[in-house]
C-alpha cells in the first residue's frame, strides 16, 4: 500500500503514562457510531429522536467531538429491507445519503474524522473519489471511506450493474476500484494549490499527472478535479472479515471495523492481520483495529447487569427475534412462540427470499442451527433469550471504571487498538459514555484531552506511514 503522507504533519502527544515494565502506554483510539435502522436502538426509548433530521446527525456528531473522539461513522443501506416480502419495519423512518451527512456534520465541527460507508460496487471510481476529495477539502483533511464490496442481486436491482457481480469478485472490483481512486487523488503534486494566491497565477498543467487505466473493471482516462487535502486522500477503513477481506486489508486499508470484540478472539485477529503487513511492507502502526463495541453503564456492577438486561428485552423484542431468527433459517417462523423453544426444522439452504437486503455472514445455517439449539436445551434458553445471547449480548457491562479498565486491557494487551462505540438510543446514546468513562481513560493516560490543532484524521489515529 502506499500511502500519501500529509502535507502538514500535526504529530499527536503519546501518553506519559507507562506500564509497570517503564514502557509508553499505548494510546486508545475510539470511533463513535451513529445508531442505524437496526435492533441496536431502543425507538421505544424517551430520548430516542429523528433518525433523519439533522439536529439528531448535529448532537452526535458535536458529542462524539466533546467526547475527544477519532471519528464518526455512519452506515448507509441503499435500498429499504424486506422481511417476507413487506418493508422492514424499521426502515420506514428512512435512509438518508451518507455523503450529504457528512458534508452537514463538517460544517459544525472542528476536529473529529467523517467516515462514510460507501460501495464500490454500486459506485464508480472517478465519481466517489471527486466526492471524497472534495469532503476531505471542505472539511480540512478529516474525512475517511468505509468501503463495502456490495454483491447482492437485492441491492443489484436498482443499479446498472444488477445482479451480475459474482461475489467471488467483489473484492476484485475493490482492489481496482481503489487503485484508480488512489491515481486521482494523486494525481496532483504534494502541496499544490490550485492557484498562487498572491500572484493570481493557476498552477501549471505540469504539476498534474493524468489517469490512463484500462482494467477489467474500469476504463478510467482523464485527471482528477482537485488539489490534495491536507492529509493527501481520505483514511481508508474496511470491515470484510473473511480471508480475501483480510487480505485486503492489509493491502489498502488504514482502520479496520471489526466483529471481533471478545478479548482471546480479539488477540487472534489482531496478530493474524497485523501479521500480514510485512509481507506487503507495511507498518503495524499503519493500520488500526477498532472492533464494535456496545455498552451499559451503572453505579454498581449489579446494576449495570440489571441495566443491560432491561436494555437487551428492548432491543430484541418478541417480534425482533422471530425476524432475527428467520434470518438464518430462510424460512417464514411466525407461527413459533419466541419465548418457547427453538424450531426443530432445519433451515432452508435456498434462497426464498424471506429476509432481503441483509448481510447473511453464515455459510453453513443447518451447522450454526444446530450448535444454538445445543445451547439452548444446555442453558434453558427460549428464541428470544438466544437471540439477545448473540445479537444484544453488551460489550462493555460495569461501572465507569471497570469499562475503562476493559478497553484499556484490550488496547494494552493488543486485542484491539480501541473500539468503534455504539450506543443504544439515537442521538444521546453516547452522552453517559463521554460524561463517564472518558475521564477515566484520560486519567489513565491512555487518552486524549485535547485535539492536536490543525490535525488531520490520519494524524489523529496516528497512522505510520
Amino acid at each position: 500500500m502506499t500511502t500519501t503522507a500529509s502535507t502538514t504533519v500535526h504529530p499527536i502527544a503519546q501518553p506519559t503514562a507507562r506500564d509497570a515494565a517503564g514502557r509508553p502506554l499505548r494510546q486508545v483510539h475510539l470511533a463513535a457510531h451513529f445508531p442505524g435502522v437496526n435492533n441496536t436502538s431502543v425507538w421505544s426509548d424517551g430520548k430516542a429522536e429523528s433518525q433523519i433530521a439533522f439536529s439528531s446527525f448535529r448532537h452526535f456528531a458535536q458529542n462524539a467531538e466533546r467526547g475527544k473522539f477519532d471519528f464518526l461513522f455512519l452506515a448507509e443501506g441503499l435500498r429499504l429491507r424486506e422481511q417476507k416480502g413487506l418493508i422492514h419495519d424499521l426502515d420506514v423512518v428512512g435512509r438518508p445519503n451518507t455523503l450529504a451527512i457528512l458534508a452537514g456534520i463538517a460544517a459544525v465541527t472542528e476536529h473529529i474524522g467523517l467516515v462514510g460507508t460507501l460501495s464500490s460496487t454500486f459506485n464508480e471510481p472517478y465519481e466517489l473519489a471527486r466526492q471524497l476529495a472534495s469532503l476531505d477539502l471542505l472539511s480540512g483533511g478529516r474525512a475517511g471511506w468505509n468501503i463495502v464490496t456490495t454483491s447482492d442481486a437485492f441491492h443489484g436491482e436498482n443499479f446498472r450493474r444488477g445482479a451480475f457481480l459474482d461475489p467471488k469478485d467483489r473484492y476484485v472490483r475493490a482492489e481496482e476500484f481503489v487503485a484508480v481512486a488512489r491515481a486521482l487523488w494523486d494525481g496532483w503534486a504534494p502541496g499544490a494549490p490550485a492557484a498562487n494566491k498572491k500572484t493570481g497565477e493557476f498552477l501549471s498543467a505540469d504539476a498534474l499527472t493524468a489517469v490512463d487505466h484500462h482494467g477489467a473493471q474500469f476504463d478510467v482516462s482523464g485527471f482528477g478535479t482537485l488539489p490534495r487535502s491536507p492529509q493527501g486522500h481520505p483514511v481508508i477503513v474496511q470491515a470484510g472479515d473473511s480471508a480475501d477481506g483480510r487480505d485486503f486489508a492489509s493491502a489498502n486499508a488504514e482502520v479496520i471495523f471489526s466483529l471481533h470484540s471478545e478479548f482471546e478472539d480479539g488477540q487472534r485477529f489482531f496478530r493474524d492481520v497485523k501479521g500480514r503487513l510485512p509481507a506487503v511492507g507495511r507498518h503495524p502502526d499503519s493500520l488500526k483495529i477498532l472492533p464494535a463495541a456496545t455498552f451499559i453503564l451503572g453505579d454498581t456492577a449489579a446494576e449495570a447487569r440489571e441495566r443491560s438486561r432491561e436494555v437487551a428485552l428492548l432491543q430484541v423484542s418478541p417480534q425482533t427475534a422471530i425476524s432475527f431468527l428467520e434470518q438464518l433459517w430462510g424460512t417464514d417462523l411466525g407461527g413459533y412462540d419466541p419465548d418457547g423453544p427453538l424450531p426443530e426444522i432445519d433451515p432452508v439452504l435456498a434462497d426464498k427470499g424471506v429476509t432481503r437486503g441483509r448481510v447473511r455472514h453464515v455459510v453453513d445455517p443447518v451447522a450454526v442451527a444446530k450448535t444454538w439449539r445445543g445451547i439452548a436445551e444446555a442453558e434453558g434458553l427460549s428464541i428470544r433469550d438466544l437471540v439477545i445471547r448473540f445479537a444484544a449480548k453488551h460489550t462493555f457491562v460495569g461501572t465507569p471504571v471497570q469499562v475503562a479498565e476493559q478497553i484499556n486491557r484490550h488496547v494494552q494487551e493488543e486485542a484491539s487498538d480501541g473500539f468503534v462505540i455504539v450506543g443504544h438510543t439515537n442521538p444521546t446514546g453516547l452522552d453517559e459514555f463521554v460524561d463517564r468513562v472518558i475521564p477515566e481513560l484520560q486519567e489513565r493516560g491512555v487518552y486524549r484531552t485535547e485535539y492536536e490543532p490543525g490535525a488531520t484524521l490520519r494524524d489523529t489515529l496516528g497512522l505510520t506511514p
